[in-house]
């Protein structure tokens, strides 16, 4: 859960609203309702949703999910998980009756063990599931990222000290503005991987 917590965390930090609930869902939905650490996810999810709704002026969609998310956040401790729960209940007491206050203001951060998270702080698991919500969220062949993490995990675990899989994935999440390139050039390299097994598939079957 703490990979997910903190990919989604800084997903929603680096301005992708919409997208930071795709970091958490999957976790979320194997939770047994009503749990703490299910109402955390789902006050999470429903939180980042408000912002979402605000930032494109539906004011009326932001109100109720400011109000439901506040809900489902109400009696967890005030840095449940290391997630600063106390300061998103009152980003969202305020959303509720303001939700136009995110015309005025920044949209309230989310930290995690006190750290205000972006992309390039992620380790390598989290970096890894951010992969896969931004190539969705932007566009990009699911794929090759897939296929990509794949190959760095299986280069880590033969001992490889470097992989361009691994520094294309990480590069991938990490730099923005060179997404588009970093991304053509995983292509390549996944292209690659995926013809180097099909020459060598079935050489050894009876």
């Amino acid at each position: 859960m703490r990979e997910a917590l903190r990919a989604g965390i800084a997903i929603y930090n680096e301005g992708y609203y919409h997208a930071a609930h795709d970091a958490w869902e999957a976790h979320w939905l194997e939770l047994e309702a009503g749990t703490d650490d299910e109402r955390l996810l789902h006050g999470l999810i429903q939180f980042t949703a408000a912002i979402y709704h605000a930032r494109n002026r539906n004011w009326a969609g932001a109100v109720g999910l400011a109000s439901s998310a506040g809900a489902y956040l109400d009696g967890l401790p005030a840095a449940y998980r290391g997630v600063n729960v106390a300061a998103v209940r009152r980003a969202l007491e305020t959303l509720a009756t303001d939700p136009a206050v995110i015309e005025r203001r920044s949209a309230p951060p989310l930290t995690h063990d006190g750290e205000r998270l972006h992309l390039a702080n992620l380790d390598l698991e989290a970096t890894f599931l951010a992969a896969g919500v931004l190539a969705e969220e932007l566009g990009y062949d699911e794929g090759v990222i897939d296929d990509g993490v794949a190959y760095a995990r299986t280069d880590l675990e033969a001992g490889y000290e470097t992989s361009p899989f691994l520094t294309l994935v990480a590069d991938f999440v990490r730099e923005p503005g060179d997404r588009a390139l970093v991304f053509d050039r995983l292509a390549g390299h996944v292209e690659r991987r995926r013809a180097e097994a099909a020459d060598v598939e079935g050489l050894f079957d009876p």
